[in-house]
């Protein structure tokens, strides 16, 4: 099989799930209120440029009302010890609809997503789950699985790819995954400052070193051949960079960011290997034209490469079938050189 290399985009698509958490009431509103206008622009984008994303999506964001979401809750709720993190008692206080209430309902930008040209629809867990926190167990995130996959299922959508909330990637937990079907999975970087771990809110030195991380090379390029990828329990398609929104404070940085992701991405197209970038649609719900024009020249060197190397677009279900078609291949090499041997 020949060797392949490609883009490949994910992105968190969470709405206030995602940062209940994190921010104060209405601290985070314009970014959240400005993923109405984000997600029609990247679909247009990513036509224009034939991109095939994968759009990991918070299950309760497929619910058209409060109704229906109360009534796709799982039999099972996460206890964390840090009670602050679940987001279950908001549910009482959100509006009833899409209509009232832009900051938790999604329906219609999935409707959307759904709509354009090679996009996938992954799952950000249902209630966007956080696997490493103390308190959680295995059955309880069992439960949310189950609630994601039914809900995707509901309408019409078959789901392969998983990212975890938070990139706290449980190995324990990724055989629920298989055994729910899913077969792929946004695993992180191969280096110490992207270990996952519980979430720690506010200012520390690693958070200070992702944030270099995106502007210079402190960590790698984090590209990756196909053959190299994990298979089992399932494939671990790697993340390459977090694109990291503009901040007016940082403008003078931004020659640098793109020259980042530049690097990277041309790496990865030389060597036939993957480069995955990820992000979320709120980080672009602010300062908007600013990230767009960042994405977009990313997106005209993307094609630059497509154009010189054969560089390609890949949704992470379409490496995960890539991984597989080169596996099922090399098994077959195998059985012939073991024929040829004179072993039968």
């Amino acid at each position: 099989m020949k060797e392949k290399g490609g883009l490949v985009i994910s992105l968190d698509f969470e709405l206030n799930w995602g940062i209940h958490d994190v921010f104060t009431k209405g601290e985070y509103d314009e970014n959240i209120r400005g993923v109405r206008e984000v997600i029609p622009r990247l679909l247009k984008l990513f036509k224009r440029y034939e991109i095939h994303a994968t759009w990991a999506t918070v299950g309760f964001l497929y619910a058209k009302n409060k109704q229906e979401l109360l009534a796709a809750l799982p039999k099972e709720y996460p206890i964390y010890h840090r009670t602050e993190l679940s987001p279950y008692p908001t549910i009482q206080t959100i509006g009833e609809n899409e209509e009232t209430d832009c900051y938790h309902y999604g329906a219609s930008l999935i409707k959307q997503i759904e709509q354009t040209p090679y996009q996938e629809i992954g799952t950000h867990t249902f209630s966007h789950y956080y696997c490493l926190e103390p308190g959680q167990t295995v059955r309880q995130f069992q439960a949310d699985i189950e609630s994601a996959m039914t809900i995707a299922k509901q309408h019409g959508h078959h789901v392969q790819s998983i990212v975890f909330p938070r990139n706290q990637v449980n190995e324990d937990y990724l055989r629920i995954c298989k055994k729910a079907k899913i077969r792929t999975y946004r695993g992180n970087e191969p280096h110490w400052m992207y270990t996952p771990r519980k979430f720690n809110k506010g200012l520390h030195l690693n958070r200070l070193l992702k944030c270099g991380d995106s502007y210079l090379n402190l960590s790698g390029h984090h590209v990756y051949k196909l053959q190299n990828l994990q298979m089992e329990p399932l494939v671990n398609i790697p993340s390459s960079a977090f694109l990291r929104p503009y901040h007016p404070n940082l403008q003078w940085l931004e020659p640098l960011r793109f020259k980042r992701i530049l690097n990277s991405m041309r790496k990865a197209a030389k060597e036939k290997a993957i480069y995955h970038l990820w992000w979320h649609p709120h980080n672009m719900g602010k300062n908007m034209d600013q990230n767009f024009e960042m994405l977009e020249r990313i997106l005209e060197e993307y094609a630059k490469l497509k154009q010189s190397e054969q560089f390609t677009s890949y949704s992470m279900g379409e490496v995960a079938d890539l991984v597989e078609e080169m596996n099922a291949s090399t098994s077959c090499v195998s059985r012939q050189q073991f024929v040829l041997e004179g072993n039968v």
